[in-house]
């Protein structure tokens, strides 16, 4: 490659990261690539040769002027994605101003375990919580050890009450249906000072949901959304009134009728370790990209 062009692709993503950004830490479902116990073509390379791209799903959020970032996901790949916002924030710390949790399942907020005393031992980091998720953390070891040895600081969330972060930035919690056994789930609506970024990486069945996910889309300028299984192929062997996500062959049906610029926003995320869409060279990923959308991946950068 070319002196110029080098020069070229640095001034990029230096101006990339100058500017109020969403970028994506993580893309896979809770339980990783590879998963526990999986013997299948889909994961057994992986042990021996692994794709450190394929983190569980996180997005960080940063403001490099004022060297400000936010989590968004307490996964158990917790250290690497925060190193990895570092480089974006241009922060002298590890840590982020503060993290957003969306519910109580193992890839979403188990990270925080890392922030106690046999790990970083943090100080009063914010946790922002959904009131039931809130109780849940402080009533349950070791979560609950946290807050009482003050490694974090759990600020409440409301259902569509907008929390400031800054005199250009806001986060709204949107209440979503999932499996809520030990808390709510929410998605979240991610305002900058130009743009906004729906991120919903968990819901059931778009049905079941009181709000039409057509015309939030609409109204968004990104929108990272569940894509855990390409189609009920992957599920054979569980009921999947266990596991009720939207196929992405779903997603596409209900959006099949949006204009292209529409369908350009949304970005799939969320990907079970069977989700063909992992593979770069699968039919499914093609299907999905030459239908108009798009396939998230850790390190894309969406100005806000």
């Amino acid at each position: 490659m070319k002196i110029s062009a080098i020069i070229g692709l640095l001034l990029i993503f230096q101006s990339l990261r100058g500017q109020t950004s969403i970028v994506v830490l993580g893309t896979i479902q809770d339980a990783g690539s590879p998963q526990i116990g999986c013997t299948n073509d889909c994961c057994k390379n992986l042990f021996n040769q692994p794709d450190h791209s394929r983190q569980v799903v996180s997005l960080g959020l940063y403001d490099s002027k004022q060297k400000m970032s936010y989590l968004f996901e307490a996964t158990p790949d917790i250290s690497k994605q925060l190193r990895l916002l570092k480089t974006y924030s241009k922060s002298p710390t590890d840590l982020p101003n503060g993290i957003f949790l969306t519910h109580a399942h193992i890839g979403h907020y188990t990270g925080l375990m890392f922030l106690g005393k046999e790990a970083l031992n943090a100080k009063d980091l914010p946790v922002y919580a959904m009131p039931k998720m809130k109780s849940f953390l402080e009533q349950n070891g070791p979560w609950s050890q946290l807050v009482n040895q003050e490694n974090i600081q759990i600020q409440s969330l409301f259902e569509n009450q907008a929390i400031r972060l800054g005199d250009s930035i806001s986060v709204t919690p949107l209440l979503v249906p999932h499996r809520d056994e030990y808390s709510e789930t929410v998605g979240y609506i991610i305002t900058g000072p130009n743009k906004k970024l729906l991120f919903i990486p968990d819901i059931d069945k778009w049905e079941k949901w009181k709000q039409d996910i057509n015309t939030l889309i609409s109204e968004v300028d990104y929108a990272l959304i569940d894509a855990t299984f390409f189609d009920a192929a992957e599920i054979n062997n569980r009921p999947i009134r266990e596991i009720p996500h939207p196929f992405v062959i779903e997603s596409m049906n209900r959006f099949a009728s949006l204009p292209l610029k529409e369908k350009q926003k949304i970005h799939f995320i969320h990907f079970n370790h069977t989700n063909p869409l992992l593979n770069k060279k699968s039919a499914a990923r093609l299907q999905v990209l030459k239908a108009g959308f798009k396939i998230a991946q850790q390190g894309n950068v969406f100005k806000l």
